[in-house]
């Protein structure tokens, strides 16, 4: 595994416990050391013990040396391929960091290596000319990976579809190779789609945009029902009922972040441009504007709730990470809201039962607090911005015992309302009527 980010690790650790041996390659030595002493330096349910079980059978290392890996007989890509500083482009300088390193240690004659990373359409064609040109020897694949933060150990073991990305003119021996790594998953029936290289690039990024399009379909839904008293979570109760629309992905409240969606959505709009074919998804620029809008409208709720003006006071904002059960703050709804209100002048209080460290390093000047009960302790407004269950379960009048002002926002739409309102909240979630 060349990347021991999130997806790496991840991988790593998982095809260990399917049988394997795996060395996972990094150029963070802090990285390597931890995952090699047993620790996952992120949060994923059931990681660490898979990680420290893989270690002691010998089948599982990592190194920051490439050359110990060079024996391998399949390398996969799982590094990180994020939005570029200047465009919205993705960054690939990960990605040929890692190709040029592998190169550089060598590949063994029947190699294959095997691009995880999301990327542009036309990377892995170009990748592949390259390993024709420097290693003739060697092979190349894409393998799109479909994880889930939270359920990465569950959708490595268990996928729910796996796709194949190969060159034309493969004759099987890379299709082979692949079946070979993903033999128990295929045997338990998973199901198995085999395309070209572009095809294959293609299936993950569309796939987050459709996903990052019905939630946005649905908070546009939220910004009419707010104006017309309607009720956004009635609607999407009764769309859920048609089998062509479904309800995953239907809740409404402050939208999408993540180190996915995000990036990729936009990263695909740069490559369709670059392609002539921008006005394709040119839809996707109000997708990522609708997101947006929702982190706004919490801000100018919560000014609103405390009378126009947030200057000196106090805000309680549950929730740090972008979703729960995870510590990645990457483009995190919650975080972009307190920000606001901090630049506006508020005492910003931030809980959340995993991603205090991680916010704490990137936004020192807001205040954190473990304890959801403490973080509230006068404040004039409370905001349920990440959906954990912490926050569901905490007794509502406890913490009304403690704020100066029991309103809150749901900006998620998980809360009870009754339960909230009966422990004497003001309860207010958006697309919904506020009693």
């Amino acid at each position: 595994m060349v990347g021991t980010g999130y997806l790496g690790a991840t991988h790593a650790v998982c095809m260990s416990e399917l049988g394997f041996t795996v060395v996972g390659l990094d150029v963070d030595e802090a990285k390597v050391a931890s995952l090699g002493a047993g620790v996952v330096p992120f949060f994923e349910p059931g990681l660490e013990e898979l990680l420290r079980k893989n270690l002691e059978s010998g089948r599982l290392s990592f190194s920051t040396s490439f050359a110990d890996a060079a024996d391998a007989d399949a390398h996969f890509l799982c590094v990180g391929t994020p939005q570029r500083a200047d465009s919205p482009a993705a960054d690939l300088s990960y990605l040929d960091s890692a190709m040029d390193q592998l190169l550089a240690a060598g590949l063994k004659p029947g190699a294959l290596v095997i691009g995880k990373s999301t990327v542009p359409a036309g990377t892995a064609a170009r990748l592949a000319a390259r390993l024709a040109a420097e290693a003739p020897h060697a092979g190349l694949a894409w393998n799109p990976e479909f994880l889930r933060e939270g359920f990465a150990v569950e959708d490595t073991l268990r996928p729910d579809r796996l796709v194949f990305g190969l060159p034309a003119a493969d004759g099987g021996v890379a299709e082979a190779v692949l079946r070979t790594v993903y033999s128990q998953a295929l045997e338990a029936g998973t199901p198995l789609v085999v395309a070209d290289y572009a095809t294959a690039e293609l299936v993950k990024v569309a796939a987050n945009s459709f996903l990052a399009t019905k939630i946005s379909f649905i908070n546009a839904m939220a910004e009419v029902c707010e104006v017309a008293g309607a009720d956004v979570t009635t609607l999407a109760k009764a769309l859920s009922y048609d089998t062509r629309i479904g309800g995953r992905f239907l809740g409404a409240g402050v939208g999408f972040g993540g180190g996915c969606l995000p990036k990729d959505i936009r990263a695909f709009q740069a490559r369709a441009r670059e392609l002539d074919a921008g006005h394709s998804v040119a839809f996707l620029a109000e997708v990522d504007a609708i997101n947006l809008r929702r982190r706004a409208r919490v801000v100018e709720l919560a000014t609103e709730l405390v009378g126009g003006d947030v200057r000196g006071k106090r805000v309680a904002v549950f929730g740090a990470a972008f979703k729960p059960n995870s510590d990645d703050i990457r483009d995190s709804p919650a975080l972009d809201v307190a920000r606001a209100l901090h630049a506006a002048g508020a005492i910003v209080t931030v809980c959340d039962p995993a991603a205090i460290p991680n916010a704490e390093r990137r936004y020192p000047e807001l205040r954190y607090d473990l304890n959801a009960v403490e973080a509230a302790r006068d404040a004039d407004v409370v905001l349920h911005l990440t959906e954990w269950a912490e926050f569901r379960e905490v007794d509502p009048e406890l913490v009304a015992s403690v704020t100066r002002n029991p309103v809150i926002i749901d900006g998620r739409n998980t809360l009870d309302p009754v339960r909230w309102r009966q422990a004497g909240w003001t309860y207010h979630a958006l697309g919904r009527p506020n009693v």
